[in-house]
């Protein structure tokens, strides 16, 4: 027999809340949560801003919630790694393997790119980062590569509250032009970063896409300069985006 414990009524309604968006196809508000399990709006307003807080859900700019970066966390460090997580990390391997470049893959928080599976394997060099890295606001390729995703004016909202930070002499902070190179990518399908962000680095990202999930995920490979030439460049490009069409069209 189990020992005797007091059963917390706020915990099964979070779950409830959870199993909800998970089941939902699209993201819903506070009303709309209520309104499905016949709960109190305040109830609910409490609970969600709560794992908000957590990064447990996050709050879109139409006030609905999706899963947040937390979960992603959780699942990859429990073992329990979700489909993305799951579907990319082959891909990363094969990066790292065939490039000797360090892959990443993130997701979008609002401006920055939160790191949530890598394959750093050491050939010599090593550029490596932990699992759970917070990027700086609307630094790195690997944001742009998701900032791709979205639709103009979503870019325009979280360029317009952004002042652009110049991390090395070659940074873009000019917003119109940092627009123009994002749209720019998206045409391409790829981010190429050279020293933007960090000097002496190289990298590449793509977005990758989770159809109907309210979330933006991106591939990233990095590497020194040093050991990316230009003749490499086209190749790495050809690799990156091959994967990207592979993965985006399991989703």
């Amino acid at each position: 027999m189990p020992p005797a414990f007091k059963k917390v009524p706020a915990i099964d309604k979070c779950f409830a809340i959870l199993d909800l968006l998970a089941s939902t196809r699209e993201p819903l508000g506070i009303s709309g949560i209520a309104g499905k399990l016949d709960l109190n709006k305040s109830t609910v307003f409490n609970i969600v801003h709560t794992l908000r807080g957590l990064n447990v859900l996050e709050n879109r700019p139409d006030g609905k919630f999706v899963f947040g970066t937390r979960i992603y966390i959780l699942g990859n460090i429990a073992g329990n790694r979700s489909q993305l997580i799951q579907t990319a990390h082959p891909y990363l391997e094969m990066i790292n393997a065939k490039t000797k470049l360090s892959a990443f893959l993130g997701i979008r928080s609002d401006r920055r790119s939160i790191l949530i599976d890598k394959v750093d394997s050491a050939y010599g060099i090593k550029v490596s980062s932990e699992i759970g890295l917070r990027m700086p606001v609307l630094a790195g390729p690997g944001i742009k590569a998701m900032l791709t995703q979205l639709p103009d004016d979503e870019i325009d909202e979280i360029l317009a509250r952004t002042e652009l930070k110049k991390y090395t002499p070659y940074t873009t902070t000019d917003k119109a032009a940092y627009k123009k190179e994002t749209l720019e990518a998206r045409e391409q399908g790829i981010v190429l970063d050279r020293e933007e962000y960090i000097e002496g680095m190289v990298s590449f990202a793509i977005p990758v896409k989770i159809g109907g999930k309210g979330l933006q995920a991106a591939i990233w490979a990095v590497g020194l300069t040093r050991q990316v030439s230009e003749v490499s460049i086209p190749e790495i490009t050809d690799l990156l985006k091959g994967i990207a069409a592979e993965i985006n069209s399991g989703f």
